[in-house]
């Protein structure tokens, strides 16, 4: 069945499509929480410049993570507890002074006011494996320097400092290409939404 209105579902009926292999419908929910998210990320960055990036890094991780949110809670603020955790990652990286302890929440696909969902039924489970195998192809169809990078940045969760040292890469340069393969990485999934 085509959807031909998004902007009519919940979150919880948005994130469902997704997970089951529609990305087309995470746009909306990108579209719906991206304000929230960015002023929270304005008031404890401080730094505009900054803050975009982490937008989209935290968007990022939520897409790559989608088949780990529990719909018995709210999706708002489990993007935003990816939000604040993508901060503090960043803080975190640059060595900043010490973190304020109510930032410092785990990044592990839920609030920490919640409960995590029980384990996945069999149909959930096969669902997510094809989303993961969709995921892992467009993974394969970037340049090596690149997937590299993002698996080590999205999937292994390393921060920029960490990459740039293993990879023997200035940290600019670094910062760089993250944002480069990030932007490949929404091409390739709306071009792949466009051929369906």
């Amino acid at each position: 069945m085509e959807i031909k209105d998004y902007t009519a579902l919940d979150d919880r009926a948005l994130v469902r499509l997704v997970v089951e292999g529609d990305s087309r419908a995470f746009e909306p929910l990108f579209m719906r929480h991206k304000d929230s998210i960015y002023a929270m990320l304005v008031k404890r960055s401080g730094n505009p410049d900054d803050v975009e990036d982490l937008l989209q890094e935290a968007f990022m991780k939520a897409f790559l993570n989608i088949n780990r949110y529990n719909p018995d809670y709210d999706f708002g603020a489990w993007i935003c507890t990816i939000a604040k955790n993508t901060f503090v990652d960043f803080n975190r990286s640059r060595r900043s002074n010490a973190l304020n302890p109510e930032n410092n929440l785990p990044l592990d696909g839920r609030c920490t006011t919640t409960a995590q969902a029980a384990n996945p039924t069999p149909e959930e489970s096969i669902i997510n494996a094809q989303q993961r195998a969709q995921i892992e192809r467009y993974i394969a169809t970037l340049p090596e320097d690149y997937r590299r990078l993002f698996i080590m940045r999205f999937l292994e969760e390393y921060t920029y400092e960490e990459i740039a040292e293993a990879l023997q890469m200035k940290l600019g340069t670094v910062k760089t290409r993250i944002f480069r393969v990030r932007a490949m990485m929404c091409r390739l999934i709306t071009e792949a939404d466009q051929i369906r």
